[in-house]
């Protein structure tokens, strides 16, 4: 058993990535994007969703998944944005369970033959591109062709392009017009207030088992706060806090606690 478990009388270490979609935290800010996502989705059509690291972009992202009815959607994820536009297609056919092709040509028809099939039988399709600001310049040129269907006619696919904010920049060139003016909801993602932070911790303690009391003072959150800058970088700086209060044998976890913690971080 680890230090803060024992120290604080903890079931389970309380800011471990392992969290399932049930007990994610989501703010109503979040709460509404993914509302915004849902809406997007179910229209058919497709989103732009940015914001810096650590602001709780793969939240959002399991959130959605899990709104959305498995029964009239198809959610594919692709999470290796560096590759080439011919094996970008065959990830993508790896991930559809389809037999990848030789040539570009031929793995490009055998996505877009699934994407028919799929709307024969009422289902839509929805590619997740994660990471996409690091998307190769032949795949992000090529994007808009995999959205044109029956002359351009129907929406049969929507496309969920999630990056950092420098992603929205690369598809407002003039060049990427033919991509941009498909992407019907362009979403940005800020950055959680001092009172996410705080609502944020009294969450993760609650689910192992510190439901009657605190254990960060007020101050200690004011400076996490500061020095995270983001969910990712909260988790690791509050854990280690965590340690560090338990091997001075102290009850709560004190601003002191965290200045050192993040003092070693730099």
């Amino acid at each position: 058993m680890t230090i803060e478990l024992s120290h604080f009388g903890l079931t389970a270490a309380p800011f471990t990535k392992e969290i399932a979609d049930d007990d994610l935290w989501l703010p109503a800010s979040k709460v509404a994007i993914v509302d915004q996502l849902v809406e997007g989705l179910s229209a058919r059509q497709s989103v732009l969703l940015t914001g810096e690291p650590g602001v709780g972009k793969t939240c959002v992202l399991r959130a959605l998944r899990r709104r959305l009815p498995e029964a009239g959607f198809r959610l594919t994820y692709c999470h290796n944005a560096t590759l080439g536009r011919r094996d970008f297609y065959r990830q993508i056919c790896v991930a559809l369970d389809l037999n990848p092709k030789a040539t570009a040509a031929a793995v490009f028809f055998e996505v877009t033959r699934h994407v028919e099939q799929l709307a024969s039988e009422q289902k839509h399709p929805i590619f997740l591109l994660d990471e996409a600001h690091l998307l190769h310049q032949d795949v992000l040129d090529h994007l808009h062709i995999l959205c044109n269907y029956e002359w351009d006619s129907r929406a049969l696919l929507s496309l969920l392009l999630v990056g950092l904010p420098e992603l929205k920049e690369r598809l407002s060139r003039r060049h990427q017009r033919s991509l941009y003016s498909r992407i019907h909801h362009r979403i940005q993602i800020e950055s959680t207030g001092p009172e996410d932070t705080a609502e944020y911790l009294r969450h993760r303690l609650r689910l192992v088992g510190a439901a009657d009391r605190e254990i960060f003072t007020g101050d200690a959150v004011a400076f996490l706060h500061e020095a995270a800058g983001g969910l990712r970088d909260l988790d690791r700086l509050a854990g280690a806090a965590m340690r560090d209060a338990g091997r001075r044998k102290k009850k709560l976890v004190e601003r002191d606690a965290v200045m050192r913690v993040a003092e070693a971080d730099r």
